[in-house]
């Protein structure tokens, strides 16, 4: 009889693709979503906040109050190596951690029944054995591990070391062989997706990346998550608003927009250069434009929050993710003076609903366009209604859109059709299909 195992995996999409290799390690067992009847529970965690890391703990103690006796619970991740003598002493439900550097082992950890931390980190490539999940049509691919930037409030560096970039060849031949099995659409992600290939060597790596993914039979559509104010160029923006398969999709967290702020958060560029980035991309057409700030970090006078908010309300941001400043050991910001609790709640909750108008916003002006939407399946919203995603959005964190006419096409799970964005009811677009792609 075939072993079961249920497999979590917390915080980011980079976290995603390593969970991915675990399950492929692990094709032998069968999945289940009921931990009660695993016999191996692994929790590949995140560490990079305290919201986070909040959370990865709050997750493996409730999983171990639901498992059965003779199960194994796993501890991976983030949070794992970066926390692993403390968690290792005060944590004893957990039967094996492992941290950043052994996905690819966990078949072996598991059947010795032992705990791991290798000092490389893991960066898959195309011989990791992945079993990707959630989409039959979508892939994340991994270009690179680390960073090599020193932001005050980031502790990613201290356990996920330098850059470490992918060869152009590894990358081409696994969305080669992704193609082959039927997947279409590619988002590349890293800690620092602009600074690819510097470590190799490569003065314009992510431009080579672009060009090299255009030539592979089988691409329709890619997007580039994750880019860095001061390794992204002039040049790699047209570049990607040029691409015939890439989508004008620009994510480049700013973090502030203060140069005052940026300065103390060690954010490479300032603001004339970042504004000067900015304004490039939303000159594209077509561009979709997203971004992440802090609020609260030490330092942030009013005046410079209020210039944040104003620049974040006038600017027009497609999508805007607000993280509220976190206090981490082992980073520049953990000794300077912090902001009361109760204002970084405070100025967290003004940017959240600034970042909910610019969504609307950005929703209210696709009425009446016409768009290539990939189709998910079935809406969680109405047994009638289908969730489908424009392809210029990233899966997972830019929302859906509700198909509530097919116009009689035979529609398939992971096929593209052309629609039409035609209301918006409530927080959702619905569309209507026009013809299959």
């Amino acid at each position: 009889m075939k072993k079961t195992l249920h497999l979590v995996s917390l915080g980011c999409t980079k976290n995603l693709v390593d969970s991915e290799v675990m399950l492929g390690k692990l094709a032998d067992y069968d999945l289940t979503d009921d931990a009660s009847r695993a016999d191996v529970i692994i929790v590949n965690t995140c560490g990079f906040i305290e919201a986070a890391k909040e959370e990865s703990i709050a997750t493996v103690l409730e999983l171990h109050q639901q498992r059965k006796s003779d199960s194994l619970l796993v501890m991976s991740g983030c949070l794992s190596e970066r926390y692993k003598e403390e968690l290792s002493e005060q944590m004893p439900e957990i039967d094996i951690f492992t941290g950043v550097g052994d996905y690819e082992r966990i078949d072996e950890l598991i059947r010795q029944k032992r705990s791991s931390f290798s000092p490389e980190v893991y960066l898959a490539t195309e011989r990791s054995p992945r079993m990707i999940t959630g989409s039959n049509y979508h892939a994340y691919i991994k270009s690179a591990e680390g960073c090599n930037q020193n932001c005050s409030f980031c502790a990613i560096p201290g356990f996920k070391g330098r850059l470490h970039s992918r060869t152009l060849d590894s990358i081409v031949a696994e969305v080669s062989a992704l193609t082959q099995k039927g997947f279409y659409d590619f988002s590349f992600i890293s800690q620092d997706s602009s600074s690819y290939g510097r470590d190799l060597g490569l003065r314009d790596g992510l431009i080579d990346l672009i060009r090299h993914v255009e030539m592979i039979p089988g691409v329709r559509s890619a997007r580039i998550l994750y880019l860095y104010p001061s390794t992204t160029s002039l040049e790699l923006i047209d570049a990607i608003a040029e691409s015939p398969i890439f989508q004008t999709y620009y994510d480049m967290p700013i973090q502030h927009i203060d140069d005052t702020m940026l300065k103390i958060m060690k954010r490479g560029f300032g603001e004339p250069k970042t504004r000067e980035l900015l304004e490039a991309m939303r000159a594209k057409e077509g561009g979709f434009v997203r971004t992440s700030v802090i609020a609260g970090h030490p330092g942030e006078s009013e005046e410079s929050f209020r210039k944040l908010c104003d620049f974040l309300q006038g600017f027009g941001f497609d999508r805007i993710n607000v993280f509220a400043y976190s206090h981490e050991e082992d980073t520049a910001a953990f000794d300077m003076q912090q902001l009361p609790p109760e204002v970084i709640e405070e100025r967290t909750a003004v940017l959240g609903e600034i970042a909910a108008r610019s969504r609307e916003a950005s929703l209210e002006k696709m009425i009446g366009r016409e768009c290539r939407l990939a189709i998910d399946g079935p809406s969680s919203e109405h047994e009638y209604l289908l969730s489908a995603r424009p392809l210029l959005w990233a899966p997972e964190i830019d929302g859906e859109v509700l198909v509530n006419d097919t116009n009689d096409l035979d529609v398939k799970i992971g096929g593209l059709y052309r629609g039409k964005i035609t209301e918006k009811a409530g927080e959702y677009l619905l569309a209507t299909l026009l013809n299959e792609e």
